[in-house]
């Protein structure tokens, strides 16, 4: 099956779970974009793959309007309705592909996108067509999931989210982020690492995993290396896991 459709399957029917989802609602990270983008009040936005709709929601008091855009139609429903529901009048709703957006050039003050790239099949294609219709100067927050640069706990990580979610395609390292970006044109001002406690029973439930796919899931965990399970914090009660931890980044890049 094709992997956009996988992941408009897979977020049809997490839509209110991940509007009221506390790792997407709220965190650190959400602020730490709006401080980033140094709202003046007269930008507009685009933010890409908008999900439940917290970024948009986020910076909407303090810009002139955002673009809220994503590939599912349902979860765009549901983060027009958070958001209207929130007060705000100046965000309007987008079905489109971050792969091919359907805007002109040079039409935006600011992009984001927020824990969303890992599920971009051709991720070139999103940093090409972001640098495309942002005007000159304008600022790219990129805020996602990453993995570590050890090849060995990359594999461990990218084969974990693919079991609990055949929507994700890969969690990018940090330097293949500063390669990727910087080879299309952008040039990278600020970077910040957060770590991610996934709590291993809601992380399933989001996804819908069924028991049996659980306890696959879990089993895969409970066998690996010593090694990986230090890396990632991995907690195990009675044969099952409870937690591990994770990491992000969230950069801002500017196109010249």
């Amino acid at each position: 099956m094709d992997i956009k459709k996988d992941v408009q399957k897979q977020f049809s029917r997490s839509a209110e779970l991940y509007v009221n989802s506390k790792r997407h609602s709220k965190g650190e990270d959400l602020n730490k974009m709006v401080e980033m983008a140094l709202p003046t009040g007269i930008e507009e936005v685009l933010d890409i793959a908008t999900g439940g709709g917290h970024m948009a929601n986020a910076l909407a008091t303090f810009v002139r309007k955002v673009t809220a855009m994503d590939l599912t139609p349902e979860m765009l429903s549901a983060a027009e309705q958070f958001i209207k529901g929130n007060g705000h009048s100046n965000v309007v709703f987008v079905e489109g592909d971050a792969e091919k957006l359907p805007f002109s050039d040079n039409t935006f003050d600011v992009i984001t996108c927020r824990i969303a790239p890992h599920h971009f099949p051709n991720i070139e294609d999103f940093i090409s067509e972001s640098y495309r219709v942002l005007k000159h100067g304008g600022q790219f927050l990129l805020d996602d999931n990453i993995a570590p640069e050890l090849d060995e706990f990359d594999e461990f990580y990218n084969s974990v989210e693919k079991m609990r979610d055949y929507s994700h395609y890969r969690a990018w390292k940090k330097t293949e982020w500063l390669q990727m970006l910087e080879l299309n044109g952008f040039e990278i001002q600020e970077l910040h690492r957060f770590e991610k406690q996934f709590e291993f029973v809601s992380w399933c439930e989001r996804m819908h995993l069924s028991d049996i796919e659980k306890g696959a899931l879990n089993e895969f965990i409970l066998k690996a290396s010593e090694k990986v399970k230090n890396k990632f914090r991995i907690l195990v009660n009675n044969y099952q896991i409870t937690s591990f931890l994770g990491e992000s980044i969230l950069l801002k890049a500017t196109k010249p």
